[in-house]
């Protein structure tokens, strides 16, 4: 069996069955293949050629898949995860191999798959891809950057609860076209904690979880109500969430220009922490060009993560000027 698949501009072709992506819509940039099956018992995976370690996550580090090892080695990176799943990526980023035990399932590698592997792929393919999450608006996609816990999802939930579409989630890839940027459909769901789903929806328990052995919750992009953005559109702004306000200070938003802005997409590109020097060179190139065609703006929300509303308004407001300026 093959399954053709559209994720991130990416005609993906897998030997499973993966009914979160969507369809191959023969509108994608890259091609990848991903042969995915179960370890048989007695089977060993790593170790079998020469390898050496090329990244290794630190209890608490921020921004990183945790609990992961990667190695490089002859023709690609292996990565390997604390509860036994393991991937191969070749050095194109257009092959993937992954085996997992028996005491996990498919659905578990798929949210590996989904995140920092294809992640990874894409940047081995010189795909910058921003740590982010993206809503369409009035044919634009308005891009939110922050650091893990600082309302990334939330945000973009908070939005799809009003209608509007949901571009992706978490990882941002960006399309180069002339002097624009565009930013690639990703799943049709968004990834949040109970706390989020308790500030949104009223219980920490409103939404099913990603898979059993993991605490995060989604939200069905599909459900009546919510939809979810298909097609490449344009970048129309960058917004980085900033240190929280004090409580009950209203949200802020102020232009982040040259260095600033700079610095602070910088600390937010995807998969930032498996870069090679090569691979970085041509990140600072590529952002360089970014904050040349796109407004890159600070929002600082409230402590109060019950002023969502207030903070959608805001942004909303501020990114329907950006556009009104732009066209004017």
């Amino acid at each position: 069996m093959v399954s053709k698949k559209s994720l991130f501009g990416v005609s993906l072709r897998l030997n499973q069955e993966w009914p979160w992506c969507p369809d191959e819509t023969g509108r994608e940039l890259h091609e990848m293949s991903a042969n995915l099956s179960p370890l048989v018992p007695g089977e060993l995976v790593s170790g079998r050629v020469e390898e050496k370690p090329y990244y290794s996550s630190r209890p608490g580090e921020a921004g990183t898949a945790a609990g992961v090892r990667v190695h490089s080695m002859p023709g690609g990176y292996r990565f390997l995860y604390a509860d036994g799943t393991e991937f191969e990526v070749d050095l194109s980023g257009r092959e993937i191999q992954a085996r997992w035990p028996l005491s996990l399932t498919l659905e578990d590698t798929l949210v590996y798959l989904h995140g920092p592997v294809v992640g990874f792929a894409l940047r081995l393919r010189g795909v910058t891809c921003l740590h982010a999450s993206a809503i369409a608006v009035d044919g634009r996609v308005l891009a939110i950057v922050g650091s893990a816990g600082m309302g990334k999802s939330t945000t973009a939930a908070a939005l799809a609860q009003r209608g509007y579409p949901v571009q992706t989630d978490d990882l941002v890839a960006l399309t180069e076209r002339g002097t624009a940027f565009w930013v690639q459909p990703g799943l049709p769901r968004v990834l949040l904690w109970p706390e989020s789903a308790e500030a949104l929806w009223g219980h920490p328990e409103a939404l099913p979880r990603v898979v059993p052995t993991w605490p995060k919750l989604f939200l069905d992009l599909r459900r009546e109500g919510y939809r979810f953005s298909g097609e490449p559109l344009p970048l129309g702004a960058i917004y980085v969430l900033g240190i929280r306000r004090e409580l009950g200070a209203e949200t802020s938003i102020e232009p982040l220009r040259g260095n600033r802005a700079f610095a602070h997409l910088v600390a937010n590109t995807y998969a930032n922490y498996l870069l090679d020097a090569d691979m970085r060179a041509h990140e600072l190139q590529t952002l360089g060009r970014v904050i040349a065609s796109t407004p890159v703006r600070m929002l600082r929300a409230p402590e109060d993560r019950g002023a969502i509303a207030g903070v959608c308004d805001a942004l909303l407001a501020d990114f329907r000027c950006l556009l009104d300026d732009g066209a004017s």
